[in-house]
């Protein structure tokens, strides 16, 4: 039986993860995650919007005005994800060694992780949702101090891949 529950964003939480440690990118976001503490939940975060497109291109015989053939194209995997802290720690998460001193030289490996979204209902602990993208990096990292709100730092990703697991009782 599929879950049909509503969630609000204060039903879940998000870890980051690394489960290929034997690349550089994989030892370099390892290093990170645990340094920050990242294992076990990422905290403060607001905003968070994951986007899937699927790039659908029409094939158009001659003659016709609709399309005979739907071809389904390239996949992109992105999202933003807002954190009302600085510690820096997602700045680091994109520009790796850089972050602390000018990089030793090319190329400049870039850490990679996945990210785990679960969404669980207090009401319902039996019901469950969740999201893993697989092989993220962090593409722009924005810092905003506002006179009167909240200093906010902004993150946005792509991933290699999505996948989801749900859980009803």
């Amino acid at each position: 039986m599929p879950n049909t529950n509503v969630f609000r964003g204060s039903d879940a939480t998000l870890v980051l993860a690394v489960d290929d440690k034997a690349t550089e990118e994989g030892k370099l976001a390892d290093g990170l995650i645990n340094e920050y503490d990242f294992s076990n939940i990422v905290g403060r975060l607001r905003n968070v919007q994951v986007n899937v497109h699927n790039e659908v291109r029409p094939y158009h015989e001659i003659g016709k005005r609709f399309p005979s053939e739907l071809r389904p194209g390239n996949v992109n995997v992105s999202g933003v994800a807002e954190r009302a802290h600085i510690n820096g720690a997602l700045l680091r998460l994109l520009l790796g060694d850089a972050a602390n001193s000018p990089p030793p030289g090319d190329p400049l490996a870039q850490p990679t992780f996945n990210i785990v979204i679960s969404l669980k209902n207090p009401a319902l602990p039996d019901n469950s949702s969740k999201l893993v993208l697989f092989g993220v990096k962090f593409e722009n990292w924005n810092f905003s101090l506002p006179e009167d709100d909240f200093v906010m730092e902004a993150v946005t990703f792509r991933a290699l891949r999505i996948g989801s697991e749900e859980t009803a009782g």
